[in-house]
């Protein structure tokens, strides 16, 4: 005798039954017979799996799994990444992309630098003349003093009354005379006997 199925095919046989079965929506989630016996799988199958006659699930493409519980992406999600359905991947911060397979570094990297992973760790690999942890700070091997403030790669930018590549030399709008030198802003250190804003007052001996 032939037996009807949910497709409507009445095949004989149980394995015929199954090829062709699973290419017809109406089946989804039906009980496939093996022989004897209702088949039974508890928990259910899950994602459109088929639940066979021993009571194991034929699961539908993109899922895996005692019960098609998990999904599997490919190629597979790398770096550390969750698959959360197939073609879909959860990346772990650092990383991105499709599979995460792109190195990703938070607000990215200034002035030139590369976004790396190094032993696992994901960080931004500095252009010459720049460091921290973004790139964004400038280097000046030659320091900035007084308060000056380094902008780029061995330029500082001196504060009032300072220039200089460091920003130490100081800056007197009046010029000191007599051989005084300008040691501050505005502020003449004198040679004997000269005194004075500008060391223009010659003491009396």
């Amino acid at each position: 005798m032939s037996r009807r199925d949910g497709c409507g095919t009445g095949l004989p046989r149980p394995l015929l039954w199954l090829a062709l079965c699973a290419l017809c929506p109406l089946c989804r989630g039906a009980a496939l017979p093996s022989g004897p016996g209702p088949a039974a799988c508890s928990p259910r199958c899950r994602h459109g799996g088929l639940c066979l006659g021993n009571g194991t699930c034929l699961c539908s493409k993109g899922y895996e799994g005692e019960r098609c519980q998990h999904a599997t992406c490919y190629p597979k999600c790398k770096n550390g990444g969750e698959c959360l359905r197939p073609g879909k991947c959860r990346c772990p911060p650092g990383y991105g992309g499709r599979y995460c397979h792109k190195v990703s570094c938070e607000g990215g990297c200034q002035n030139g630098g590369e976004c790396v992973s190094v032993n696992g760790v994901v960080k931004c690999l500095c252009a010459s003349g720049w460091t921290g942890s973004r790139c964004q700070e400038a280097i000046c091997p030659q320091g900035c003093r007084n308060n000056g403030a380094c902008v780029a790669p061995g330029i500082c930018s001196c504060p009032a009354g300072w220039v200089g590549g460091a920003c130490h030399l100081a800056v007197c709008k009046l010029p000191c005379q007599h051989g005084g030198k300008c040691i501050a802003p505005n502020m003449c250190r004198c040679r004997l006997p000269y005194s004075g804003l500008q060391c223009t007052k010659k003491r009396k001996e």
